[in-house]
Parts: C-alpha cells; structure tokens; sequence
C-alpha cells in the first residue's frame, strides 16, 4: 500500500509565461519508451512479481522502495508539464468563429495540439510526439541479474533522454525539475549497479555516469549536488525497506563522502495551484455551480 503526501518531491517554481513547445519536449519524460511511466512500472510489476522475497529480501526492498520514489517523479513530471502549460489564454472569441486557441497549441510540435483537443491543457501519459505510453515498455523477466541489469540500463537511457530534453529548453522551470531528476536518477542507477555488484562480483558503477558527464556539469544539479541528494536514498515508508542499507552503502561515486539511507520523504514543495480555463471548459465554460457545489463541500469538510 501507499501513503500520498499532497507536496511535490522538490519546490518548482511556476513559469512565468506559457510555453507549450517546451512542454510538449518534457512529456516525453513521462510517457516515453525512458519515461518516468516506464521507470514505475518496471519496477513495481517486478515488486508485484518478485519470489522469495523474505530470502532475497535487500534486493526485493530496493526495488519496491525505489519504485515508490517512482510514484513522485511522475507526480513531478506532471507539475513540470502543467506549469509549462499554465496561463495559456485564448485570443479571439468562440462564438465569432474564431479559433482562439490555435495562436498557442497548433505551433508546439509533437504533443502540443494533444494538450489542448484531447487533454487538460496538462500532462499526458504519451510521449513528445502524443503517443500513448506502451505497457510493453516494461520489463519483468522474473531473473534477478536479467531485471536489475535491465534496470542499471533503464535508468541510464532515461538519463540520456532527461540531458536530450534539457538540450531543448531554456526554461528555467523545466531545468529545475530536470537538475533534480538526473541527481536522484544517478542516485538509482549507482544503487542497482551496487546491487549487481553484491550478486555478481561485477563493478558496474566503473561505467557511471552513462551518458558521461558529471553532475557538476549541469548548473540545475549543482544546488542538489551541494546539499548531498547524489549520497541519499530515501527509504519511503515508516516501518519497511530498512534493508536497503545492506546494499545502499560506500563512498559517493564524486568521493564526497558515505552514502547514507534517509527514512521518510524529501521536505519538497508545494503543488500548484491552476486557474480554470473556461473558455477551454475546464472545468466547464461556465463553472460558477461547480465552484459552489465546491465550496459548500469543502465548509462541510473543515
């Protein structure tokens, strides 16, 4: 089971203006083949999946506490995308025939016309070019070497793929959740090339960092690098998974210092907060009632 926590893993500021190009390039991080979608679901259908786990158990709690990290960089993903999607306004008027939102999606490419016929003007669960994300991304062989081998390279394609998006975009909101994402996707990749080590002997963390350039490199990670997240694995849950510190432990791969297990959740940041597009009927062209019906909801609650 799992505990939500209504905060975002790292504090993201808004964009200041809409950017739907930039938005379009970071839905891929969500929903393609090295998206956050694909990383989730790998790893919690091989928790799902995965036998013997009270004998193999530091490997088991690895995987499914990694895995719930998971859950909160697609959460991240979301706000990156949505706030790169915020305050897009329509120009003209609807009822005069115009076409009040093509001046804002119909030039973003890939995704971009996606987020406004069949979206929220938010994410999807699609890749840069709006295709849907595919089950069959995931990968479950059942052989432990096979899976965290699989996972060691997973997660270094999907670092390929966060450095090709920040290769796209200036935007600075973008660049803050892509700073965040390559320290604690490096942080996943040393753990399962540490777990691979435990299992076969093999020094996989030698090949680190795939594609190679280090983290100091990118000014976004460097805040990150600084307060010691490259070091850190985050055990997400209250009483389970202590057993990753049997795996997770040695010196930081910049030779920083130890690494360490951290119980319980980043401090993180708050979600955002979007307006209504009502010219997009979102939540509807007309939302007062909905509005109402909300609030007499919400002083009932409280």
């Amino acid at each position: 089971m799992f505990l939500r926590i209504d905060k975002l893993q790292v504090e993201m500021p808004l964009p200041k203006e809409p950017d739907p190009s930039a938005a379009a390039a970071v839905n891929e991080l969500m929903g393609g083949r090295f998206g956050e979608m694909t990383t989730l679901n790998t790893y919690m259908y091989q928790s799902f999946n995965f036998r013997q786990r009270q004998k193999l158990r530091p490997f088991y709690a690895l995987i499914a506490n990694i895995a719930t990290e998971e859950l909160g960089h697609i959460e991240l993903v979301g706000a990156a995308v949505n706030g790169l999607l915020h305050g897009a306004e329509p120009e003209g008027d609807i009822t005069k025939g115009d076409a009040t939102f093509a001046h804002m999606f119909s030039h973003a490419a890939g995704a971009g016309p996606n987020f406004h016929i069949n979206g929220p003007h938010g994410v999807m669960a699609t890749n840069a070019l709006g295709q849907p994300w595919r089950g069959d991304y995931i990968f479950n062989s059942g052989n432990l070497v096979l899976d965290l081998l699989h996972n060691f390279f997973l997660e270094n394609g999907a670092r390929t793929a966060k450095l090709r998006v920040y290769e796209m975009t200036k935007n600075p909101a973008a660049r803050r959740m892509l700073g965040y994402l390559f320290t604690r996707g490096g942080v996943h990749a040393h753990a399962y090339a540490l777990a691979l080590e435990k299992l076969t002997g093999v020094d996989m963390k030698k090949m680190l960092p795939i594609p190679n350039i280090e983290g100091i490199e990118i000014p976004e990670s460097q805040p990150f690098l600084a307060e010691g997240m490259h070091r850190r694995l985050y055990r997400f849950s209250p009483d389970d998974f202590s057993e990753i510190g049997a795996i997770w432990q040695g010196e930081a791969l910049d030779g920083s210092g130890p690494l360490e297990v951290t119980d319980g959740p980043p401090t993180g940041g708050p979600q955002y907060e979007a307006e209504g597009v009502a010219s997009a009927f979102i939540p509807d062209y007309k939302p007062e009632e909905i509005l109402e019906i909300a609030q007499k909801l919400y002083t009932k609650a409280t």
